[in-house]
């Protein structure tokens, strides 16, 4: 490759050079991790190796700093820079997570145009080529004209000693004969800009249409608090801002003290070579430095003496720092602003919180997001310090350190990285935040390979079953594991009357626990029932919360053990709807703290002795919220048939049907897993043998009772972790409109949602990584053939599946289509008015993400009208 052309003078040389380095980072970027850090460390190496004598150039051509500064910022360039990122990865894969399937690749970005501030021409330049070099990116440098010697004389060596070590000869170049002109051709032509000067220079990379990392100005207040060790915030004040006569943006500009402390600082400041300057000497330095209304550049980088000179100051051959006086900020006061000089502006607070206002108004004046330091006692004043941090809007809060030395990074903190170029985040303007460094210079290539989310499986601690199991398990809540005392047992009305309800009161007083029953629970429980219950749950402070009943003693016993337990929760938190359990916005909050939950169900359906589920009703708006959240799993389920004996043939039938949906919707999940399909079909098969005896026997077959109530709770323990879909979305909705029971609601949807999901090519399949393609259909034959169904296809073994459906249907008496279910006292017109928000509401309820079939809002209403007419819903769509 042929070497770059030293010396650009115009535009088509400029492009000739960036052609000639755009070719060589193309071979660049092609280097190993092995070949890019032998370049890094032999030219850090070089660079080192030249700090002196760069250090000399840049004094001599510049006439700024002081050459033995100079020399510890070349070193620091070098030996920081390598050091801090010599083991980072920067090529090909970075980052492999194999388990998640996730892989980081890093690439360069190209050619990088570096424009170099003259007041550090050198110390800039080495930093610049060598986070390139590290990156595998080119540069081209825009030195300052004032510094264009010293700068291309520190590119020249890191650039020589690169290509020795192996990277490709053109790799770094930069622009002769600079000027405005060249410097924005060389921004608007490259990939990335790295800029490093005035505001204006910034300003212009940022308008050049190319990705920039720009820093704003500093002007970096010092606020020194009555707690501070004032010998050392002084001594670090006068070392920060001599160093390198105050060319360092992180320099202090302003000192601020606490007025019980100021004259003791003040008298800190003398001893240690700062010279006070007289009200009459000040308008000489203001004349000097502002007289034109910008700062003059003849002071920059200067010694103290040399500028009391220039304004014809009398100051002592050993003063260090020049120190004005003032009380205002802002614009009206030049003082206030960066002065690039051993020059500091000196404010008298009245108190700490004064203190901060006028730190607050030097950012903001003029260092917005740049620096800010505080010399403070850390421990003992730990609220003034929390105080300055919250209110300083800077990317850089330095404690008791030196603001030149400690903004760079990793001289007096080594978290803080070492960088040239500092960030200034939104509020000064910048793209970044942060100490520039090898992060911004590549990209990042994301390789996310398909996974399957972990899953669970969750029950409640204890489940007992078999019929008479009752008096086993309650005994246990009086044993030394449990050691319950006090019992609040919710039920409903007919349960209580009934004496049902007394047979786990019976047992609560011969295990000497005490009770209380609320019995007010009604059908579809609301919010106003729940907090009523709660209020006498606070009153009774149980240890254990007893539900006895179906789904609506269970669904308000667990609303009010979280309103129990955590009166501060607001309800509509609890009723947030998510996508992911795992991943919801709201946390539900830990129970079990004051109170146990024991589950007692007596009707064969719903399965929430054994779910984290609750559906409760707002009595105000007559919205149904179904609540879901792992916390609200009960600590014990007992299931004894013996208390389901009495069911009723239509309760046993809507029961029934609701926990074979629950079984049907699980098998169909999005979430479904080994774990609940085992349960699942063991439900549907019980469930289809076992119903209709207990429909129409009821107590005169226990078998068939006890198979029921086996079938619905582990119908219950397969949806808890595996979830529900669109089916009982819009059975809720049904329900709620219309007032059928839910699991009539569920019975009369289930159909034809079937055969909604067991489409092969849906409009849109559900999102989540278990699921790889619509494969409902298949699941749905699985069923069938483990109940016994037979055909030689999957369509064929669905028809079969849902003709046993049917026939269930018919043999518990159960409505076929929801206009008969309706009856006459609800017209066909009253409950098509009402199709459209029962569709968008069933869209939004929490059950539908876990379909396998995505539906939209069209498609749910299609499902209602088709579950509304049946068969006649043909003849219909045909007219």
């Amino acid at each position: 490759m042929s070497e770059v052309k030293e010396k650009v003078q115009g535009e088509e040389e400029l492009l000739q050079l960036l052609a000639q380095v755009r070719q060589a980072q193309v071979e660049f970027s092609t280097y190993s991790q092995e070949r890019v850090d032998e370049i890094f460390k032999a030219a850090a190496l070089a660079a080192n190796a030249a700090r002196i004598e760069l250090a000399e150039m840049a004094v001599e051509e510049t006439g700024m700093g002081v050459f033995e500064d100079k020399v510890l910022k070349n070193h620091y360039a070098a030996e920081y820079i390598y050091n801090r990122y010599k083991n980072e990865k920067t090529c090909g894969v970075i980052e492999r997570d194999e388990a998640g399937g996730y892989t980081r690749i890093a690439e360069s970005i190209g050619v990088a145009a570096a424009v170099i501030p003259t007041t550090n021409p050198t110390s800039t330049a080495i930093f610049k080529c060598l986070i390139c070099l590290k990156t595998r990116n080119g540069l081209i440098m825009s030195p300052h004209p004032r510094a264009k010697k010293c700068t291309i004389a520190a590119a020249k060596i890191v650039l020589q000693a690169a290509v020795k070590a192996g990277a490709p000869k053109g790799i770094i170049g930069w622009i002769e004969t600079p000027s405005v002109a060249l410097s924005a051709l060389l921004m608007k032509e490259s990939d990335i800009i790295l800029a490093t000067g005035g505001p204006q220079m910034v300003r212009a990379a940022y308008s050049s249409g190319k990705p920039a990392i720009g820093v704003g100005a500093g002007n970096t207040p010092a606020l020194i608090d009555s707690s501070a060790d004032i010998r050392l915030a002084v001594s670090s004040i006068v070392h920060s801002k001599t160093f390198d006569n105050g060319v360092i943006c992180a320099s202090e500009q302003a000192v601020i003290a606490l007025k019980e402390i100021y004259a003791e600082v003040k008298a800190e400041m003398k001893a240690q070579g700062c010279h006070f300057l007289s009200r009459a000497e000040a308008e000489k330095l203001r004349t000097l430095m502002f007289g034109e209304g910008h700062l003059n550049a003849a002071v920059v980088g200067q010694k103290a003496t040399r500028i009391a000179e220039l304004c014809g100051i009398q100051v002592r051959d050993e003063t260090k720092i020049l120190v004005v006086e003032v009380s205002s900020t802002g614009q009206d006061e030049p003082f206030s602003q960066e002065k690039l000089s051993p020059v500091l502006a000196m404010y008298k607070a009245a108190d700490f919180a004064d203190g901060v206002e006028k730190a607050d108004a030097l950012v903001r004046g003029g260092g917005f997001g740049h620096t800010a330091a505080i010399y403070i006692d850390e421990k003992k004043a730990d609220g003034r310090l929390s105080a300055f941090c919250e209110r300083m809007k800077t990317c850089r809060i330095l404690v008791n350190t030196p603001a030149a030395q400690g903004g760079i990074g990793d001289l007096y903190n080594f978290r803080l990285t070492p960088s040239l170029t500092l960030g200034c985040g939104s509020w000064g303007g910048n793209s970044v935040c942060e100490n520039v460094g090898i992060s911004e210079l590549i990209n990042v290539k994301t390789v996310a390979e398909r996974r399957e989310n972990m899953l669970w499986f969750r029950a409640p601690e204890k489940v007992y079953f078999k019929r008479g199991c009752l008096s086993t398990a309650l005994k246990e809540l009086g044993s030394e594991y449990y050691g319950c005392k006090r019992a609040f047992v919710v039920t409903d009305e007919y349960l209580f009357k009934s004496g049902m309800c007394k047979k786990v009161t019976d047992e609560l007083d011969g295990l000497g626990i005490s009770h209380t029953e609320f019995f007010e629970v009604k059908p579809d429980p609301t919010l106003k029932t729940a907090r009523e219950g709660a209020e006498r749950m606070r009153l009774f402070e149980p240890d254990v919360i007893i539900a006895v009943g179906g789904g609506s003693p269970m669904d308000a016993a667990k609303i009010m053990w979280v309103l129990y337990e955590h009166p501060e929760v607001r309800f509509e938190d609890l009723a947030l709807r998510f996508m992911d359990i795992r991943k919801r916005v709201f946390g539900f909050p830990k129970m079990g703290k004051k109170s146990i939950f024991v589950a007692v169900p007596t009707t064969a359906g719903t399965g929430s002795e054994v779910t984290p589920f609750a559906v409760i009703t707002d009595e105000k708006t007559g919205a149904k919220y179904p609540l879901a959240d792992y916390e609200l799993m009960p600590t014990v389920a007992i299931c004894d048939a013996e208390l389901m004996s009495d069911i009723p043939p239509k309760l046993t039938a809507y029961a029934g049907f609701d926990a074979l949906s629950h079984a049907m919707e699980g098998v169909a999940s999005l979430l479904a897993s080994d774990f609940t399909n085992g349960f699942a079909y063991e439900a549907i098969s019980l469930l289809i043998a076992y119903l209709p005896r207990a429909f129409w026997k009821g107590k005169e077959d226990p078998l068939a009772r006890e198979k029921v109530a086996n079938a619905a709770t582990m119908a219950g323990m397969a949806f808890a972790n595996a979830f529900l879909g669109v089916c009982h979305s819009m059975a809720h909705k049904l329900g709620a409109r219309w007032h059928l029971p839910h699991g009539m609601a569920n019975s009369l949807l289930l159909v034809e949602v079937m055969r909604f999901n067991a489409e092969p090519v849906p409009e849109k399949m559900g999102t989540f990584p278990q699921y790889a393609y619509p494969d409902c259909l298949s699941r749905y034959a699985k069923v069938a053939r483990y109940i016994g169904c037979e055909g030689n296809t999957e369509e064929k073994l669905l028809e079969e599946l849902i003709a046993k459906i049917v026939e269930l249907q018919r043999v518990l008496e159960i409505p076929r289509t929801i206009k008969d279910a309706l009856g006459e006292g609800v017209s066909e017109e009253a409950f098509l008015a009402s199709v459209d928000e029962m569709s968008r509401d069933a869209f939004d309820d929490q059950c539908t993400g876990a379909n396998p079939r995505y539906p939209l809002v069209a498609e749910i209403k299609e499902m209602y009208l088709r579950a509304y007419y049946g068969e006649e819903y043909k003849y219909k769509e045909e007219k």
